[in-house]
C-alpha cells in the first residue's frame, strides 16, 4: 500500500490525493457582496451540513495554492457576514463551473456565468434564481487555519432561511433526489451526478472564459441550447478567428453542411446550434464554435 505523508510533498501534490480519496463532495456555490456593493459568484466543494438547531454549514474558501492570496469570497463575508449558499444540480453545472474562474475584482459572475441574481429576503448577497434550493446565511465566525497557500478559512454559516423550487418536491412535499439532480465533486475534472454517475466538466481556472455576456445574442438566446451548452462555449478563451473560420468553411463536412442548409434564417440557426450542440456533447467546443459561426 502507498503510504504517503503530506510534509514530504508540496501542498498542491497533497491537495490532489486528498479531494481524489474525499469524494464525492456537496458543492456550496456562495454568493457574497462587498462593502460597496459588488455582488460576487463562486462555488467551493469544502463545503457540507454540520448541525440542525441551530441549522449550521460550513464551507471553506482556502487561501490560493500559488501565492497564498485571500478570495473575493473570504474578503467579502470579512466585510460583509452574509452569504447565500445555493446548490448545485446537473443543468447548471458548467455554468457553475464557468463562475469558478479567476476573474479581477468588480467582475460580476452572474454576468459572466449567465445566471439570474434575485434579492433575498433576510440578507444583501442575492440568490441565484437557476438554483433549485437556496440559503439565506449569517456568518457566525470565520476560523482562519493557517497563514500560506492552501490554508482553510472556515465560515460557519447559521440558515436564516431556506428557498425550494417546488418543483424538485415529491408528494409528500420532501425534496426527491432524483428531481433535484445534484451533482458532486469529485478528484481532477470528474464530478458525479445523483442519477447518472461520473461525467467530467473541464476546470476552467487555467485561462478566462470569455463568459455568458459576451456571446452573440442569437447564441445566448437560441432555442436550441441548453445552459450547460452556453456555459461550455462561455468557457472559450477566445473565438475562432476569420481565418480558422475560412478555413473550416472549405473544410468537407463544414461545406455539405452549409449545402444542406435551406429555410429562412431562423431555421438555419436552428440547424446549426443543433449540430453544434451535438458537437458539445461531444466535448469539442472548438469545432461547434466554428458551426455556430458559420
Amino acid at each position: 500500500m502507498k503510504i504517503i505523508d503530506p510534509k514530504e510533498m508540496k501542498p498542491a501534490e497533497f491537495h490532489a490525493y486528498m479531494l481524489g480519496a474525499i469524494a464525492p463532495r456537496p458543492i456550496a456555490f456562495a454568493s457574497t457582496i462587498d462593502k460597496e456593493g459588488n455582488p460576487n459568484l463562486s462555488p467551493f466543494s469544502f463545503f457540507n451540513a454540520f448541525g440542525s438547531n441551530p441549522p449550521l454549514i460550513i464551507f471553506s474558501p482556502a487561501l490560493r495554492g500559488r501565492d497564498g492570496a485571500t478570495k473575493h469570497t473570504l474578503d467579502n463575508v470579512r466585510e460583509v457576514g452574509e452569504v447565500v449558499i445555493n446548490v448545485v444540480n446537473y443543468p447548471m453545472v458548467q455554468q457553475t463551473s464557468l463562475a469558478s474562474t479567476e476573474y479581477a475584482k468588480g467582475i460580476n459572475e452572474f454576468i459572466k456565468a449567465g445566471f439570474t441574481p434575485i434579492p433575498s429576503q433576510l440578507v444583501k448577497p442575492f440568490r441565484v434564481k437557476e438554483s433549485p434550493v437556496q440559503m439565506e446565511c449569517r456568518v457566525r465566525e470565520i476560523i482562519q487555519t493557517g497563514i500560506y497557500g492552501g490554508a482553510a478559512n472556515l465560515v460557519i454559516c447559521e440558515i436564516l432561511l431556506m428557498h425550494i423550487n417546488e418543483q424538485v418536491l415529491n408528494a409528500d412535499g420532501k425534496i426527491d433526489q432524483a428531481k433535484i439532480d445534484l451533482v458532486a465533486r469529485m478528484g481532477g475534472d470528474w464530478y458525479s451526478r445523483s442519477a447518472e454517475g461520473m461525467f467530467m466538466v473541464p476546470k476552467p481556472n487555467t485561462k478566462i472564459g470569455i463568459g455568458m455576456d459576451n456571446l452573440p445574442d442569437h447564441i445566448r438566446n437560441s432555442t436550441v441550447l441548453t445552459g450547460n451548452d452556453l456555459g461550455m462555449l462561455a468557457n472559450a478563451e477566445q473565438l475562432p478567428t476569420e481565418v480558422e473560420l475560412d478555413a473550416y468553411r472549405k473544410n468537407t463536412s463544414a461545406a455539405k453542411l452549409m449545402a444542406a442548409l435551406q429555410g429562412d434564417a431562423h431555421h438555419k440557426n436552428e440547424v446549426l446550434h443543433k449540430v453544434a450542440q451535438e458537437l458539445l456533447a461531444a466535448n469539442n467546443s472548438a469545432e461547434a464554435w466554428k458551426v455556430l459561426l458559420l
